[in-house]
């Protein structure tokens, strides 16, 4: 059986130093083969209880039923608070629900037929640079990275990529991205708020860079709010937006926090999603070649073409079941708790990983095989329900799940319907989790013309 890669297990039990030395290098491979058939485990350290949760119901429980007492876990923020500020995907309670009143409006409904010309242009875009690569060994995760923040830029701030701030921003983000480890100091240690904490050096320049972009963006297009002058799209959206509740509006610094995450959770998102997508399609010829017929329907800039996109949806909905770009979700426990026959005290974190949960052995027919038609099928139906989890779930469900729905299937089909993909042998990549699940060493694919 042709089975994706997938990142060895540790050894069952490890020092503390061993673990914390092995979920800095990488999460993915930091955690023990046992996960993947347990309900719940947990992890003991000198300084806090973490219990890792698969079973669909406390998951359920977590994030849909009784979400405000499962707030996130400050301690995963610490990483991320340099470039995310006080964004909606770091705070909790009303600062959030606030958030959400404002941002969630602009991608309503009938949003994604705006925004879907926007996302046509880059990904016609992305297959015109691809015209120069035609007969090489390409890294496909810097050309999806390319594409994806193209499509954040036009659909965002009106700006293709090419713009000069925007490749700027693209650029600064590709450093932040390698010197970010996914685990901060202050996630594995209490630290009191006084006490400073040990970013690396390249890490806050690099942040501080971007928000100066950002910011910049973010001013000028409030210039042009108030002057009558700015394009309808997501940013000026969202920054007339009123709080129903209140009456008020993001001040610049708030929206920068925002833009930040929409470009940190839809640019590495979107860009991990299709790589592997596209590496799945080189180690699986047959689908590749239905994708491709499927996308002779890709004609002319409608929404409508989506509804013919079948394939192509099934695809990278099993590409988000094997690789889920954000592998890994922490909340923390508000008040003391009973599970599984367990007292799990207050202040412990709960550790949602659809990592394991969307290839745990007890759940999935095949747990570690691609195949898209699983979602025709009714145990496929069932587990979508229950599951899988790429984009989170409940009210804290990522604002832009309908979009990247739309942006993926989108890009995977019009470069299949130009270019085919040919895996390398001796070029297998291998999955960690930096601040999305991307490759070792890159996805090196031989691109030809069709």
């Amino acid at each position: 059986m042709n089975l994706p890669p997938k990142p060895p297990a540790r050894a069952d039990r490890v020092s503390l130093w061993r673990y914390a030395k092995l979920f800095r290098e990488d999460i993915l491979s930091a955690q023990p083969a046992r996960l993947y058939r347990a309900w719940m485990a947990e992890f003991k350290t000198p300084f806090f209880r973490s219990y890792l949760m698969n079973q669909p119901e406390l998951v359920k429980t977590v994030l849909k039923e009784r979400p405000d007492d499962f707030p996130k876990s400050e301690r995963i923020g610490e990483g991320l608070r340099p470039l995310l500020g006080n964004s909606v995907f770091l705070t909790n309670g009303e600062t959030w629900k606030r958030q959400r009143r404002i941002i969630d409006p602009a991608f309503e409904g009938g949003r994604l037929r705006e925004t879907f010309p926007a996302m046509w242009d880059a990904a016609e875009a992305a297959a015109k640079r691809l015209e120069g690569q035609a007969g090489q060994v390409v890294e496909i995760e810097a050309e999806t990275s390319h594409a994806a923040a193209d499509v954040i830029f036009r659909t965002l701030f009106s700006l293709p990529i090419e713009h000069e701030v925007a490749r700027a921003v693209f650029d600064e983000f590709r450093n932040y991205q390698r010197s970010q480890p996914i685990l901060n100091l202050g996630a594995l240690l209490p630290l009191p708020r006084w006490m400073p904490r040990l970013f690396r050096k390249d890490t806050r320049a690099s942040a501080a860079r971007i928000r100066a972009l950002l910011t910049d963006l973010t001013r000028e297009r409030m210039a042009q709010i108030n002057a009558g002058s700015a394009p309808d799209d997501l940013a000026t959206k969202i920054m007339t937006q009123a709080d129903p509740e209140t009456g008020e509006r993001f001040d610049t610094e708030e929206m920068v926090d925002q833009v930040a995450i929409f470009f940190l959770a839809g640019h590495e998102t979107s860009a991990s999603a299709l790589a592997w997508a596209l590496y799945l399609m080189a180690t699986h010829p047959e689908w590749q070649e239905r994708l491709a017929e499927e996308a002779q329907a890709l004609e002319t800039c409608d929404f409508a073409v989506m509804s013919k996109l079948k394939l192509s949806r099934d695809v990278f909905r099993e590409t988000l079941r094997l690789y889920p770009p954000v592998p890994m979700m922490v909340r923390e426990n508000s008040c003391p708790e009973r599970f599984r026959d367990r007292d799990v005290k207050k202040g412990a974190q709960l550790v949602l990983s659809p990592w394991h949960l969307h290839r745990h052995e007890r759940l999935w027919d095949n747990p570690d095989g691609f195949d898209p038609t699983r979602w025709q099928t009714e145990n496929g139906k069932q587990c979508q329900r229950e599951a899988f989890i790429p984009f989170s779930a409940g009210p804290r469900v990522c604002t832009g799940a309908g979009f990247a729905m739309v942006e993926g299937p989108l890009i995977l089909s019009r470069i299949l319907r130009d270019f085919r993909v040919t895996a390398q042998p001796n070029r297998v990549p291998v999955p960690v989790a930096h601040l999305t699940v991307r490759s070792d060493k890159g996805i090196w694919l031989a691109l030809s013309r069709r």
